[in-house]
């Protein structure tokens, strides 16, 4: 097995889609794309797309291939990364992944947890109950019924939680009594690289890029999608809160830290998401390309040496 995919991983604004090009350029192949808000159309800026120089400076897939309204699970994203990382590794013996959604990552490097089909009409009626009486009684709910996936679970995460009730009340059965069956085997090995700084500068970017952001339009970007926002792909941060001054619930200052709040949070589940891979390589933000260059090369050959 001499493929590898070279995931780069990392909390938001800290420099995954550089490094992403660096490493393509060196290894002159493609990039793969797990951000999962990347994927559609109509959302730009408050996604933090490539721009079109760092697009043409490497072939990039899975960049706003996708309308809001379109439905693209994670298992759909799994089986076309796998395809095309078929079609990839024909000519090339490494591909690039970059993406700070975790769970699409790890779709692609280690593969999903296999669940049965649940009528639709069980998430209806929970997300039913979460409009109506809030994420406290999911969480009960959860509770209850999972107890050991109630420890693990972000429990401040309505769409996690409703996944997990949805096989609970579905089956009959735990959900986390299905994500201990074994997954399915790769035919590529797998090197994640991740981008690691001080949480005060993670913190310093996130807030510099939201200033950003907002100057380069995002707020005219969230007006175009205010009558969209109930879509899942709208559930972002970055639009949610704009959306809540546009309907006149805040006033705009206040939308804007709580962009900014949001968004912090949001790189903290990151980095705990991405630290439980203990053969992790962490590589400082502000490294220089041929040092970082001279870390994975030490990697890569390491993981040709297990085999």
């Amino acid at each position: 097995m001499n493929k590898v995919l070279i995931s780069v991983v990392g909390p938001t604004a800290i420099g995954k889609t550089r490094m992403g090009i660096v490493l393509a350029n060196h290894f002159n192949t493609e990039i793969i794309s797990a951000d999962s808000r990347q994927f559609y159309k109509e959302m730009s800026i408050g996604t933090a797309v490539p721009s079109d120089t760092e697009l043409k400076s490497a072939k990039h897939h899975f960049i706003q291939h996708k309308r809001i309204h379109d439905t693209y699970t994670v298992g759909d994203f799994e089986k076309d990364a796998l395809d095309l990382l078929d079609e990839i590794f024909k000519k090339k013996d490494i591909v690039v992944m970059v993406g700070g959604s975790g769970l699409y990552v790890d779709a692609v490097t280690s593969g999903l947890n296999k669940f049965p089909k649940v009528d639709e009409v069980v998430r209806k009626e929970l997300n039913q109950e979460f409009d109506k009486n809030g994420i406290e009684s999911l969480q009960h709910k959860l509770q209850k019924l999972d107890p050991t996936y109630y420890k693990k679970v972000d429990i401040n995460n309505p769409h996690r939680l409703i996944r997990a009730l949805e096989i609970c009340i579905g089956t009959g059965k735990p959900y986390s009594g299905f994500l201990e069956k074994p997954k399915d085997q790769r035919n590529f090995k797998v090197l994640q690289v991740g981008l690691i700084a001080d949480r005060s500068i993670i913190y310093d970017r996130i807030n510099q890029r939201v200033d950003i952001m907002m100057q380069s339009g995002l707020l005219e970007e969230a007006k175009a999608l205010l009558k969209f926002k109930d879509l899942n792909a709208l559930q972002t941060v970055g639009y949610k809160e704009l959306f809540e001054y546009l309907s006149g619930v805040w006033d705009l200052d206040f939308a804007i830290s709580e962009v900014k709040k949001n968004t912090r949070r949001f790189a903290k589940r990151q980095l705990t998401w991405f630290k439980k891979k203990p053969d992790t390589l962490w590589i400082a933000h502000d490294y220089q390309n041929e040092d970082m260059i001279t870390m994975v090369n030490k990697a890569l050959l390491k993981l040709n040496d297990e085999e």
